[in-house]
């Protein structure tokens, strides 16, 4: 794996499967569900790996959708007799963080929404090797879109801040799987990129800019 990060996601995700595997009950000690608290325990127990990689990289996981986040909101009643509300966080492997770890061997998965574009078009849509799809002229910017995900992903900025950032190059990348990328929908990505906290990093902005100049509305 050439990314080091792509080990620790690795050790998390088949954590979740694991789990999933071995259920006895949907929540708790042995559930497919489990608090933050114990996978911090039970990954630094198993893997010897640090609050602050399980955090970053669980962030990962939940953006890519292999991993995901169920929030669950309920009131407890105070010795006072005050009503308060408290929200409790889970955490579980999803289908395709399933398929991901079992590879391609079930034929239960689902068909890539891509599965049938015809690649031998003129201006074909071309899959990269991270998983983008993207049309065969736009696969430059799409490459310079990847190196600033990894940027964004290995620098120090917060992690909401760092999935605010990936969540508009992914807005501009589902754009560049079309035959007419939304003008006003790239235009949006673009703007948030520039004016976040991650736009230093970005160092495809300017290419954006121009390239937004020249397509359509």
């Amino acid at each position: 794996m050439s990314n080091p990060n792509d080990t620790i996601r690795q050790q998390m995700l088949q954590y979740f499967y694991d789990r999933n595997k071995y259920v006895t009950s949907k929540q708790g000690k042995t559930g497919s569900q489990v608090r933050i608290s114990d996978i911090k325990k039970e990954l630094k127990r198993i893997h010897g790996l640090t609050q602050q990689e399980i955090i970053s990289q669980l962030r990962y996981l939940i953006s890519n959708e292999w991993v995901e986040e169920i929030v669950k909101e309920r009131t407890f009643t105070t010795p006072r007799g005050t009503q308060q509300p408290s929200i409790q966080e889970w955490y579980a492997i999803t289908a395709k963080g399933m398929d991901r770890i079992e590879g391609s061997s079930s034929e239960f998965m689902r068909e890539s929404p891509y599965a049938n574009v015809n690649i031998t078009a003129v201006n074909s849509a071309v899959q990269l090797g991270d998983g983008n799809v993207v049309r065969e002229s736009f696969v430059g910017l799409a490459k310079d879109l990847e190196q600033d995900r990894r940027a964004i992903e290995e620098s120090d900025l917060t992690e909401d801040d760092k999935m605010s950032a990936i969540a508009e190059i992914e807005t501009v990348n589902s754009q560049l799987a079309k035959p007419e990328p939304s003008k006003p929908i790239i235009k949006m990505a673009l703007g948030s990129l520039a004016s976040g906290k991650a736009a230093h990093l970005v160092q495809s902005i300017g290419t954006l800019s121009r390239f937004v100049e020249g397509i359509g509305s």
